[in-house]
């Protein structure tokens, strides 16, 4: 576990954007990704759905396992498929996607296979050239799992398994990688991700931030609390609190890491639908006060908004605060909430999404990824991007 002993959760932050080169590239959307892969995520739980095998199962398939497998075992039998039909998975979509789409199809009643799926995500948008990973843990819930039948411990090593699988990607990332002549990306970092209770409700009110009678700091630290301290004891880099829609959420963090003592660097992200308020029409300047003022709070930013808007939310944030910016908007394509599915044709190309990225690091970003809708492709060209000394100009990171 990466602590802030020794400088706090910004210096932490700023260590890494240096490591980095003055710049750390985010991955892209996950949920998204893996629905392109075969998965479905029709469901309150969302990517999380993906962690839904029996925990003992899960333990069994876990590729550092210490429990000799059971031959017989279903699960792993399914696990052994690719092996045993020389199935490559890897960043060639002529063959990774073909294979791991077809794989799927043979299993639809099993869900272990989805464990790998994840990790596979992972790695794929690691060989684009992602710094952190966020793990499949937005809709990822103590109380959604136990609505599913689970018990309050399985629910917990549920939490922690999303932790362990982007960990376990990372480690197979940079083993697959030791021999090569040239270096990998550095740091590499994991990013717990916690979405909003509103995420947890499914209901859309993640992007209005309208709670009703739960909008409450009290209300909102009761549900939040034991899946923070969970996820920050499974030993990622980062917590990252996502797609923040009111004032009050981002209150209710803020005293959650300091009541919990959590002693891992924080990231805030909001989103915005007018590029000048967050989604509930809070100031955008308010909350980023907010985050500002907490000492466990690295960095501070904007997620699952359109690109064209951007800009003018790096300035807002920059008049705030001096914390590292983190931007990773959504491919800016709409969703129909009703037929629930994204509208064809309303978003823009790799080529344009990344021909922002030059104007977001003048504005003051340094830390660049993508939320829905965006693709390793999408991140490849973001990391070849920042990797062109002569379009982007190199901030100061300290």
């Amino acid at each position: 576990m990466v602590g802030t002993a020794g400088g706090g959760a910004e210096e932490a932050v700023r260590r890494w954007v240096e490591a980095g080169g003055g710049r750390l590239v985010l991955d892209g959307g996950l949920a998204t990704e893996l629905e392109a892969n075969g998965a479905d995520l029709n469901d309150p739980l969302w990517s999380a759905k993906c962690l839904l095998s029996s925990p003992h199962l899960i333990r069994k398939a876990s590729l550092n396992s210490r429990i000799p497998p059971n031959p017989k075992d279903p699960s792993l039998l399914v696990l052994l498929f690719p092996k045993k039909h020389h199935i490559v998975w890897n960043c060639d979509l002529n063959n990774s996607l073909i294979g791991k789409q077809s794989f799927f199809k043979l299993s639809p009643h099993i869900n272990v296979p989805f464990m790998y799926l994840v990790k596979q995500v992972h790695m794929d948008y690691l060989e684009a050239g992602a710094n952190v990973i966020i793990t499949a843990s937005y809709q990822a819930t103590i109380q959604g799992f136990e609505s599913k039948g689970f018990s309050k411990e399985q629910s917990e090593n549920l939490l922690t398994k999303s932790v362990e699988f982007a960990r376990e990607a990372r480690e197979m990332f940079l083993k697959e990688h030791l021999d090569q002549s040239t270096p990998t990306q550095q740091p590499i970092l994991v990013a717990a991700s916690i979405g909003s209770y509103g995420a947890y409700l499914a209901d859309g009110s993640e992007y209005s931030g309208d709670y009703g009678e739960a909008g409450t700091v009290q209300f909102l630290k009761d549900f939040h609390r034991r899946r923070l301290q969970v996820l920050a004891e499974a030993g990622p880099d980062l917590i990252a609190f996502e797609t923040i829609p009111n004032k009050l959420e981002a209150q209710a963090y803020v005293e959650l890491l300091e009541e919990c003592n959590i002693n891992i660097p924080a990231w805030f992200s909001f989103n915005s639908k007018d590029g000048v308020n967050i989604v509930s029409g809070d100031s955008l300047i308010e909350c980023t006060n907010i985050a500002d003022k907490c000492a466990k709070v690295g960095a501070v930013g904007i997620n699952c908004t359109p690109p064209r808007f951007i800009h003018g939310l790096i300035r807002s944030i920059r008049k705030i605060t001096d914390k590292p910016i983190l931007i990773y908007p959504n491919s800016g394509e709409r969703y129909d909430g009703e037929k629930k599915e994204w509208v064809e044709s309303t978003g823009v190309s790799d080529g344009d999404f990344v021909s922002y990225v030059s104007e977001w690091c003048k504005d003051g970003a340094s830390l660049i990824g993508g939320c829905c809708r965006t693709t390793p492709n999408t991140i490849r060209a973001i990391h070849r991007t920042l990797n062109q000394g002569s379009n982007v100009q190199q901030l100061p990171v300290a």
